[in-house]
């Protein structure tokens, strides 16, 4: 629990410092051209997450097999269930003899 709560300050501390450097980086830059590159940095990690998952989807869709269908299942199901139910019948008949 302790661990927890290390971990959680940290992560305060860590973002707001990130956040305030960013800032600082953007509006007062010590540097010219270092506010235009983090502006086209951060909009190029943007755009790269968004597609990087999109293209995952896509992928997923691609190879991944449809499923079987539901008639299919569906005489799965009642085969299965014929061959449980004579299963049973048999039980039934050895427990007489």
């Amino acid at each position: 629990m302790a661990s927890d709560k290390t971990v959680g300050t940290l992560l305060v501390v860590v973002s707001i410092l990130v956040i305030l450097v960013y800032g600082w980086l953007l509006f007062a830059p010590p540097r010219p051209g270092i506010d235009m590159f983090l502006l086209k940095l951060t909009a190029f990690i943007a755009v790269a997450g968004v597609f990087g998952i999109l293209a995952w989807i896509g992928y997923t869709l691609a190879t991944t097999p449809p499923p079987k269908p539901i008639e299919e299942i569906e005489r799965e199901l009642e085969e299965e269930l014929k061959r449980l139910e004579k299963e049973l019948e048999e039980a039934e008949k050895k427990q007489e003899s």
